[in-house]
């Protein structure tokens, strides 16, 4: 009786063998000899032509990169009530170069945790002591970057750019004035949005307050229609 259910179980198992073998055989010879010479050639090309334009559109972004090897000194630490940043030693102490401009394109992240240790680090390493004259020497790297969020099509990622775009004036004040062009357009296309009419405007007047009377002029050259708060 054994001896049949052994015949009978090899009977069975042979013939799903050679049917998968006919089934996936056929899968790794005919289109694959068609797409493996094209990736190599972009895959070249790539990191040139789409790492500085867009990091976040990829997958893995530079700044989760550097997260996840543990170059930015802070974690995301999850409490009952809200979540909040530790830091691994005083912000204070951290040097600002890179990092500033490091949680600065983190901002244009998408996903948790990244959203939040860039949006909160950002903030928390303005705040310290002498944060002024440690951010201005990074506002030609910092402006760019800022731009990025900004123009992103993501709301989330442009609210996120102007809350930092409005803190990085507080502290460092008309030092911002001669970069703010580069910002201005896309506070401008906004503001045809109802939902950021409010929150831009907001936000421009905190520019004016922080960086003084010159800045009414440079914003009126891209948004005509604002209102000085001096007015």
């Amino acid at each position: 009786g054994n001896n049949v259910l052994r015949m009978s179980s090899g009977i069975q198992i042979k013939p799903k063998t050679a049917v998968q073998k006919s089934k996936t055989s056929p899968l790794p010879h005919s289109p694959e000899p068609a797409i493996k010479p094209q990736p190599k050639p972009s895959d070249k090309l790539n990191p040139k032509t789409i790492d500085p334009f867009g990091a976040h559109s990829r997958p893995s972004s530079a700044f989760a990169a550097i997260y996840a090897k543990g170059g930015i000194p802070c974690r995301l630490v999850h409490g009952s009530v809200k979540h909040r940043l530790q830091w691994e030693c005083l912000p204070e102490t951290v040097p600002f170069d890179p990092l500033l401009v490091t949680l600065a394109e983190g901002l244009r992240e998408t996903k948790h945790p990244y959203t939040f240790v860039s949006k909160e680090g950002f903030k928390e390493l303005l705040m310290v002591e002498g944060a002024a004259e440690k951010a201005i020497p990074l506002l030609p790297r910092l402006v760019p970057v800022l731009k990025a969020a900004l123009a992103h099509s993501d709301d989330e990622v442009f609210g996120r750019g102007l809350d930092a775009l409005v803190q990085l004036s507080a502290v460092v004040g008309p030092s911002l004035n001669d970069h703010l062009k580069h910002l201005l357009t896309n506070l401008s296309r906004r503001l045809m949005d109802k939902k950021f009419r409010d929150k831009i405007t907001i936000a421009l007047q905190k520019l004016e307050q922080y960086g003084g009377k010159a800045t009414v002029a440079i914003i009126k050259s891209k948004i005509p229609t604002y209102c000085s708060i001096s007015s």
